[in-house]
C-alpha cells in the first residue's frame, strides 16, 4: 500500500503543485490503483509515474470544487483510448453524477468500458472481503467528505514448525492450508487451519481528508489510523484566513493528528502564496504539534507499514 501524490496545490496550479489528486496503490493487495479526487491534468501527472490508468478500478471525489474534478472527463476518456474494459466505480457528493454524465454527453465522448457512479451520504459506502470504506461530512463551503480506508484484519503466519512436527513438509499443501479452513492429507488426517497459523495481522487504516475547517468532531473518525493525508491550505497564523475561506492551518491539521493518535500525518493542498523556501516553517509548525508530520510534493511517494 503506497501513496502517490499527483497534485498537492491549492486552487489553482502552480510551477511546482499542480491540483489535487493522490493515487492510493494496492498492486499487493488487489493489483489495483483508486484515485482520490481528480484536478486538472492529473493524466498528465500520471505519465510521469508507473501508474497504469487501466489498473485504476474506483476514484473517490472529496467535493466538486473544480480543482478537485476538472480533471476527471478527461481521464475517463484517456482510459478508454489507453485500452481500458474494466468497469470503473466512482464515488463522490450529490451532483457528481451530473457532472460527469454532462461532460461526457457534451464532448460526444464514448467510453470503452462500463462506469458505475455513486452519491454518498455519510457512513459506510463500501465493503468486501479486504477494506470497508467510510465517509464523513467535512466542513467547507460545499457538502465536502474525508475518506477512511480500512483493512479488515489478515490471517497470521502459517507456523511451518508446528506442522513439520505433524510429519507436513513444505510443499503446495501449505498454501492449501493458508487458504481453506479445512484440508486432509494423502494419509486421511484433518487439518485445521486455525490450529497452525499464528495471531492474526492487523489491517491497516489510511483517511484522506477533503477541503474543511478544523472540528475536534473529526477525530473519532480518523482515530488510530496509519495516515492521515490533511489538508494545511495556510500557515498557522492565518487562523482567521483558513475559517473564512472554509480550510485547515498547518497547525490545526496537526492537533487532528495528535489527539486522534495517528501514527503519520501527511499535509497537502498548499496555497500558492508559499514558496519553496516557506516550506521548512510550515512543516515546523505542524511539527510543533505532531512530530510524525511530511508536507507532500508533486510526485512524492509514502509508503505505508506493511
Amino acid at each position: 500500500m503506497e501513496f502517490i501524490f499527483l497534485g498537492t496545490g491549492a486552487g489553482v496550479p502552480s510551477k511546482k503543485r499542480n491540483v489535487t489528486s493522490i493515487a492510493l496503490q494496492l498492486l499487493q493487495e488487489r493489483r489495483s490503483t483508486w484515485l482520490i479526487d481528480c484536478g486538472e491534468a492529473t493524466q498528465h501527472q500520471i505519465l510521469n509515474t508507473s501508474i497504469r490508468p487501466r489498473r485504476i478500478d474506483k476514484i473517490f471525489i472529496t467535493h466538486l470544487h473544480g480543482d478537485h474534478i476538472f480533471g476527471l472527463p478527461g481521464f475517463l476518456g484517456s482510459r478508454s483510448f489507453q485500452g481500458g474494459t474494466t468497469p470503473l466505480e466512482i464515488y463522490g457528493p450529490r451532483g457528481i453524477k451530473t457532472f460527469i454524465e454532462t461532460a461526457l454527453s457534451v464532448s460526444s465522448t464514448r467510453l470503452t468500458y462500463d462506469i458505475h457512479i455513486h452519491e454518498i451520504e455519510e457512513g459506510k459506502i463500501y465493503e468486501d472481503d479486504q477494506f470497508v470504506i467510510s465517509c464523513k461530512k467535512l466542513d467547507h463551503g460545499i457538502l465536502s467528505y474525508g475518506y477512511a480506508f480500512e483493512e479488515k484484519d489478515k490471517p497470521g503466519e502459517l507456523l511451518v514448525e508446528r506442522l513439520k512436527e505433524m510429519g507436513v513438509q513444505p510443499g503446495p499443501i501449505y498454501q492449501q492450508i493458508k487458504d481453506h479452513p479445512r484440508v486432509m492429507l494423502e494419509n486421511g488426517t484433518m487439518i485445521n487451519r486455525e490450529d497452525y497459523l499464528g495471531p492474526p495481522k492487523k489491517g491497516r487504516k489510511v483517511c484522506v481528508f477533503g477541503d474543511t475547517r478544523y472540528h475536534e468532531r473529526f477525530i473519532p473518525f480518523v482515530k488510530n489510523a496509519d495516515v492521515l493525508v490533511h489538508e494545511a491550505t495556510f500557515a498557522e497564523n492565518e487562523n482567521e484566513l483558513a475559517f473564512n475561506y472554509y480550510h485547515s492551518t498547518t497547525a490545526q491539521a496537526a492537533r487532528i493528528a495528535r489527539d486522534a493518535g495517528v501514527q503519520q500525518l501527511i499535509l497537502t493542498h498548499i496555497s500558492s502564496r508559499y514558496q519553496d523556501n516557506d516550506l521548512e516553517q510550515l512543516l515546523n509548525e505542524a511539527k510543533s504539534y505532531f512530530s510524525n508530520t511530511e508536507i507532500a510534493a508533486d510526485l512524492k511517494q509514502f509508503k505505508v507499514r506493511d
